[in-house]
């Protein structure tokens, strides 16, 4: 019984953790591929205009931290002379921003 419980439990949180992926490359696709690109190259022509990173890049991977991640997807990004370089998406919930980072992740090849 207690083997039966535990798949049911594992099978869950397979499930959880696939919808959950399938929502950020939803929202990766609906809100982030215009400039960083479906792949995640920043090699659109808004993302070349705005220096967007490429985030296939190991060093890109290697130098970005979740926090400034997160706070980016949060707050959006200004340039050092106050332009919008991103906007904020402060809709998305701390769930959906978890996972679009952990999506952002998945993109290093």
């Amino acid at each position: 019984m207690k083997k039966i419980i535990l798949l049911a439990a594992m099978f869950g949180l397979a499930a959880t953790l696939s919808t959950k992926g399938a929502e950020a490359k939803e929202n990766w696709d609906n809100l982030c591929a215009k400039c960083h690109g479906a792949e995640g190259k920043g090699d659109t022509k808004m993302g070349q205009k705005l220096g967007a990173k490429d985030f296939t890049d190991a060093k890109v991977q290697a130098d970005l931290k979740d926090e400034a991640a997160t706070k980016a997807i949060k707050e959006g990004l200004k340039s050092a002379d106050d332009k919008t370089l991103m906007k904020p998406f402060d809709t998305l919930s701390a769930d959906e921003v978890k996972a679009l980072v952990a999506y952002v992740r998945g993109l290093k090849k």
